[in-house]
C-alpha cells in the first residue's frame, strides 16, 4: 500500500478526505451518561444491538 497520496486519483483523494471528516465527526460525539445502565462500550455502535458478541438485528 502506497503512503502517497499524491499518486491516487482524484476521486479517491475526495473520498479518503470524506472518510477523515466523518471519522472526525464520530469521535467528536458525546453521549449523556446512561443512569443505571449497562457497563462497557455502547450496545449498537454498530448500527445493531450487541449483546455478550452478538449482535441482534431488530
Amino acid at each position: 500500500m502506497t503512503d502517497n497520496k499524491d499518486t491516487l486519483p482524484p476521486e479517491a483523494q475526495r473520498a479518503l478526505a470524506e472518510a477523515e471528516e466523518r471519522r472526525k465527526a464520530e469521535k467528536a460525539k458525546t453521549l449523556p451518561t446512561e443512569l443505571g445502565g449497562r457497563d462497557g462500550p455502547e450496545p449498537v455502535r454498530y448500527g445493531d444491538w450487541e449483546n455478550k458478541g452478538i449482535a441482534i438485528d431488530f
